[in-house]
């Protein structure tokens, strides 16, 4: 069970990605050509259901990408469904406490750290290999399948230590647009108190041995990011890409 986020988060190198909100198979392979390491497959915002859901994960380990998985609520079935088609990781947006988290390990780890229910499905390739172990494999996805609650409510920052310091929680991603929001400074992503908030953010992770993510909007904030101490940035989203790329392509043909 491989996994590019946490192994260049060992050996201290940054990780890419991006998120796809177009639906697509084939968007997915093309995110894979740039190569970035992840893709994330966004369901809070989009109305994925499980199918298709499953089908963008096999499409982006198909592709060579860890494919991460943002559910859109704190629940079992939305925890475990992602994970049993074989989700490298899963983004959890709107987390607010602790208590929070600690169900979310129960849902996403293996026993001893959770209680997430065991089936022979497709992350384990349906147990059919002559020299599968089932708790060689439950062990191995323990420390393999990344849960990352999500930073952007004010309440999460308020109690970020903590949360941070959970056992089971693999990292955190920063949402800034909606952490810029819940803290009184809309979109302000520069401002002191978001400088603040993400520097706390990264502490909590560093402190705690926990990768650290975020979103930016483009490569030029991306980089910024890395320099700050970020781990890894999920950069833009493939449906804004190709809106800008076919702006830039029709200002091409009229200036």
């Amino acid at each position: 069970m491989e996994n590019r986020l946490s192994d260049k988060k060992a050996q201290g190198i940054p990780s890419y990605g991006t998120f796809t909100q177009l639906k697509s198979a084939a968007a997915i392979e093309n995110i894979a050509c740039a190569p970035f390491d992840f893709v994330v497959i966004d369901t809070e915002h989009q109305a994925i259901g499980t199918d298709l859901m499953a089908s963008a994960v096999a499409s982006a380990q198909g592709a060579g990408l860890a494919p991460l998985v943002r559910i859109c609520e704190i629940s079992r079935r939305e925890v475990l469904h992602p994970l049993d088609a074989g989700a490298a990781g899963l983004i959890v947006p709107a987390v607010k406490t602790a208590e929070e988290v600690r169900q979310l390990v129960a849902y996403a780890k293996f026993a001893p750290l959770g209680n997430r229910g065991y089936q022979p499905t497709r992350d384990c390739r349906w147990g059919s290999s002559s020299s599968f172990s089932p708790v060689s494999y439950m062990e191995e996805a323990n420390r393999k399948t990344l849960l990352i609650p999500q930073c952007e409510t004010r309440e999460c920052l308020e109690h970020i230590e903590e949360i941070a310091s959970i056992d089971g929680v693999d990292g955190i991603f920063i949402g800034p647009l909606d952490l810029s929001i819940a803290l009184g400074c809309p979109l302000q992503l520069d401002s002191p108190v978001m400088a603040h908030a993400i520097e706390r953010i990264l502490k909590a992770c560093r402190d705690n041995g926990k990768m650290s993510m975020i979103f930016a909007g483009d490569a030029a904030a991306a980089r910024k990011l890395i320099e700050q101490g970020v781990d890894s940035v999920a950069v833009g989203a493939d449906i804004f890409l190709l809106i800008h790329a076919y702006q830039e392509l029709y200002r091409q043909l009229t200036d």
